[in-house]
C-alpha cells in the first residue's frame, strides 16, 4: 500500500465514493490502472491545534493497519478525512466503523452512517 501524496489525487478522490462515520469520512475512487492501494489522510484545522490533529491522523493510521489494509483494493486510492469525534469514539468502535465504510465504498453506494 502506498501513500497519497499529491493534492491531484485528493482532489480525484474527492470526486469518487464517499461514506460518512462518526470520527471520519472516507473517500474511494477506482483509478485506471491496477497499481497497489493508495492512502492519503486529511485532517483539518477545524478539528483542534496541532497535537489534536496529529493524535486523530495516528489513531486513523493505526485502524487502517489494524483492520484495513488487507481489505483494500488494488487500483484504488482511498482518503481519510479526520473528524474532531475521533478523540472520544473508542478505538474499537472507530474500527469498526472503518471495516463497514470499506463494505459499502465497494458495494458502490454513497452514504451517511449512523453517528454516536
Amino acid at each position: 500500500m502506498e501513500r497519497l501524496r499529491q493534492r491531484a489525487d485528493f482532489l480525484a478522490a474527492a470526486s469518487g465514493i464517499k461514506t460518512t462515520a462518526a470520527a471520519f469520512v472516507l473517500q474511494a475512487r477506482k483509478r485506471s490502472d491496477d497499481g497497489p492501494a493508495r492512502l492519503g489522510f486529511t485532517v483539518s484545522k477545524k478539528v483542534g491545534n496541532a497535537v489534536e490533529r496529529n493524535r486523530v491522523r495516528r489513531r486513523l493510521r493505526e485502524i487502517v493497519r489494524r483492520s484495513g489494509a488487507d481489505r483494500m483494493r488494488s487500483g484504488h486510492d482511498y482518503v481519510l478525512i479526520g473528524r474532531r469525534a475521533a478523540l472520544n469514539v473508542p478505538f474499537d468502535r472507530i474500527t469498526l466503523d472503518f471495516e463497514v465504510a470499506l463494505r459499502r465504498v465497494h458495494a458502490g453506494r454513497n452514504v451517511k452512517m449512523a453517528s454516536g
